[in-house]
């Protein structure tokens, strides 16, 4: 990869209908019908760690990252914010990282260009994914929040047809997060499940996969008392507001608790004998930690439910922002009060 030398300038939830594309589509069709891709382009970047308000820096002359052979170029139409975003600005993966850093770990575009090893995609393809293969041990660094990015086709799936690219950029790093660890609870059939943070981005997956896809026989799922409405229309059997009680004082025990919020030594006192409690948050003795290791196989066995509406993309009414306003979506994020994923578009 490189980067070219830095010139900084100094309401209820809501399964979006998004707005018009044509422009996005346009530039995306332009650049993969045989028009030369740029040598450089828009991104944001960081060149230390720190607060993100403080140390994201948007620069126009970007090189465009070169790909190997197994990757593809990707122009970005939307890209989605995760809280893993600037856990790592404050040096979460710091012993993995190399800087300076593009941020971004979702992103929905088409494919420009294809490396020789590349089988699945050509240009002119619409697609999906979580650009990092393994993002606790080796995290990209050059992300999502630019005009181009380059990734595996490994982690990269075709685009929902029924999907427009900011929903479909929501997805991959939420849903594949919230079906590892169901599967990592071995979650199926006839269990039951508790979700600890059921209205963020990972958690209103949770509820949805483990009701249509792993099959649940109970689903409960923990939120504040405005949004225990959303719950149950994503498919939780009981709502716990936890403003008001204490679902370790409650009487049911669960199969699988996933925490999504940083509760698991609480999740560990309603699991059942022999059950499992996962956290993405943080260890917890007793717990199983994980970290998503991406990959576009999740997202194609998921096709299907997505193309049938089964499982439904859930963006915040407030969470759709444009490229030259990363920063303030990045203040949102950090709130912890968005209700589903907060996406960057357009981006020109």
């Amino acid at each position: 990869m490189r980067i070219a030398p830095r010139h900084f300038p100094v309401s209820a939830p809501r399964l979006i209908t998004p707005i018009s594309f044509k422009k996005s589509m346009a530039s995306a069709a332009s650049a993969s019908s045989g028009d030369s891709v740029p040598s450089v382009h828009k991104a944001w970047i960081y060149t230390e760690y720190g607060k993100s308000s403080e140390i994201l820096k948007f620069q126009e002359n970007v090189s465009v990252p070169e790909i190997r052979e197994d990757q593809v170029l990707i122009k970005v139409v939307a890209a989605a914010l995760n809280p893993v975003d600037y856990k790592r600005m404050h040096g979460l993966l710091k012993h993995a990282d190399t800087l300076p850093i593009v941020p971004g770990f979702d992103v929905a575009g088409v494919v420009v260009k294809v490396g020789s090893q590349v089988t699945k995609f050509k240009a002119g393809d619409e697609v999906y994914g979580d650009v990092n293969e393994s993002g606790s041990q080796k995290p990209a660094q050059f992300g999502t929040l630019a005009e181009y990015t380059a990734a595996s086709e490994k982690v990269l799936a075709l685009k929902p047809k029924n999907l427009s690219f900011v929903e479909s950029a929501s997805l991959p790093l939420a849903i594949e997060t919230a079906f590892e660890g169901l599967e990592t609870g071995e979650l199926s059939a006839g269990k039951s499940v508790l979700v600890l943070g059921g209205a963020g981005g990972v958690g209103t997956h949770i509820i949805q996969l483990a009701k249509h896809v792993f099959g649940a026989s109970k689903v409960a799922a923990t939120a504040s008392t405005a949004k225990l409405d959303l719950l149950r229309s994503l498919g939780a059997d009981l709502a716990i507001d936890y403003t008001k009680d204490n679902f370790e004082d409650l009487p049911d025990k669960y199969d699988v608790v996933y925490d999504a919020v940083g509760q698991a030594d609480r999740g560990l006192k309603v699991v059942k004998e022999g059950g499992k409690v996962v956290t993405i948050v943080k260890p917890a003795p007793g717990a199983i930690f994980f970290f998503l290791n991406s990959t576009g196989s999740t997202l194609e066995k998921l096709k299907p439910y997505l193309e049938s509406g089964k499982i439904k993309p859930l963006i915040d009414p407030k969470g759709q922002f444009p490229l030259s306003k990363v920063v303030e979506a990045y203040a949102y994020l950090e709130t912890s009060r968005a209700t589903g994923k907060i996406v960057i578009y357009p981006i020109p």
